[in-house]
């Protein structure tokens, strides 16, 4: 079985290490270990009966609530089949300017859109820089990209917090792009996980600014990814745009009704931004005393960790004697074989690949 460039593939890991696919402690995937929400299995649950129909065309009421959410009108708000369905849409209309700079270490989904458009791609690489972990009132990094890549007729496509770094670029850092870049698509995926009074989001300012597009994710915060929801923040005109482009019915009946659910949830929101410092902070400090071994500070999920051996080896290894997946970073060609990246977990889990690596 081929080598998956994403996370996430337990067939592949079970294959690998010689049991079932639900013995695997996964690491690879950047999702929450808290959830699904009791809520959103509940509102799956009351919507089965309703599977003998088509969803709304409209997504009326997941929409009204993703503006509830954001403060919003409906009309700037386009529901996809995963944020992957809103990448390829977007990766059309980036691939009609003359050039789409590009974030690096990028994730893999960007060229993979890119390149499905011949879109002309500019990479901006971004130093990797160590240090400790972000306290309380820190600023998060400044994004600078080279002049020249600074230009009206180009796209630029980033992700924030960034993957698989786990930099926070601050807002005010990224708005000035919004008046030298003819579009900028802003991936924030991981931007749930960083607590309201300190999130960098650019929803807020969406309305200002007719080139800029926000993505964002249900799936790793709310722990769905087999539901697959995103949904795109844009101009009206430029959603209606792409609703024209796609296939009708891209999000199921469950994955609609899981999500406003989800999205009304505020205990367990509240619950994730109690639980991520502290579980992170514990896996980076385990980490960091482990000799060989020197991750990057974070404000996401997950951890960049840089090796002084082979990841592709340690990760088969942790597999086969332990059970346990880590993402190795080989499709990020800027990081190759001596990076690998792993989710926080419970403290009980992260303690399990702690001991393991020590081990390895």
């Amino acid at each position: 079985m081929r080598q998956p460039a994403h996370g996430g593939n337990l067939a592949w890991a079970a294959a690998l290490a010689g049991c079932p696919p639900d013995a695997i402690l996964d690491f690879s995937a950047s999702i929450s270990p808290l959830g699904p929400p009791n809520s959103a299995i509940a509102a799956i649950k009351s919507q089965i009966g309703n599977l003998k129909h088509y969803p709304d065309p409209n997504y009326s009421e997941l929409r009204l609530a993703l503006s509830h959410f954001h403060q919003l009108p409906p009309e700037w708000i386009l529901p996809g089949n995963g944020s992957a369905e809103l990448l390829t849409l977007i990766g059309r209309e980036l691939a009609q300017l003359a050039a789409t700079t590009l974030i690096t270490p990028a994730f893999g989904d960007y060229y993979r859109t890119l390149k499905a458009y011949n879109a002309n791609v500019l990479e901006c690489p971004l130093s990797l820089v160590t240090g400790h972990t972000l306290g309380e009132g820190e600023v998060p990094t400044s994004l600078l990209i080279h002049k020249e890549q600074r230009t009206k007729d180009k796209g630029l496509l980033l992700n924030n917090p960034h993957n698989p770094t786990g930099k926070l670029f601050s807002r005010d850092s990224i708005l000035p792009y919004l008046e030298q870049f003819a579009l900028v698509v802003v991936d924030e995926a991981f931007m749930d996980f960083v607590p309201p009074n300190e999130e960098q989001s650019l929803i807020p300012v969406v309305r200002e600014y007719a080139n800029l597009v926000v993505l964002r994710s249900l799936t790793k915060f709310y722990t769905l990814p087999g539901l697959r929801l995103g949904y795109a923040i844009a101009h009206p005109d430029c959603l209606a745009k792409w609703q024209l482009w796609r296939d009708p019915w891209p999000v199921n009946t469950l994955a609609a009704a899981a999500a406003i659910a989800a999205l009304q949830d505020t205990e367990f929101q509240q619950q994730t931004w109690a639980w991520l410092p502290p579980a992170r902070n514990q896996l980076f400090q385990g980490l960091a005393k482990i000799p060989g071994l020197q991750p990057q500070t974070s404000a996401a999920n997950f951890l960049l960790v840089e090796s002084q051996h082979s990841t592709s080896q340690l990760q088969q290894q942790l597999l086969k004697y332990h059970q346990i997946l880590i993402r190795d970073c080989l499709s990020f060609k800027e990081l190759g074989d001596r990076f690998f990246r792993v989710a926080v977990r419970s403290q009980s889990d992260n303690q399990r690949l702690l001991t393991a690596l020590k081990e390895s």
